[in-house]
């Protein structure tokens, strides 16, 4: 019925195309909702820092327009 295979040289390797289990995996557990909500809560934090570095970090990269700058004497030359 089968065609036999190459050797191998474990014997449990030859074995594993032929096994299959029936036992099944315990279902997994529903998260309550404490768990629930403390992911909102770290996921929340997270993109509240992202959110407040980016909005404190924007004037340090903005160069100031409105000001005049400043030249030394020597560039007016005096």
């Amino acid at each position: 019925m089968f065609g036999r295979r190459e050797p191998v040289p474990f014997a449990f390797l030859a074995e594993a195309d032929r096994f299959r289990s029936n036992v099944a995996p315990p279902p997994r557990q529903r998260s309550s909702a404490s768990q629930i909500a403390g992911r909102w809560l770290l996921g929340l934090t997270i993109v509240a820092g992202l959110v407040g570095s980016l909005v404190l970090g924007m004037p340090a990269l903005s160069t100031p327009s409105d000001t005049q700058t400043q030249q030394s004497q020597a560039s007016q030359g005096r």
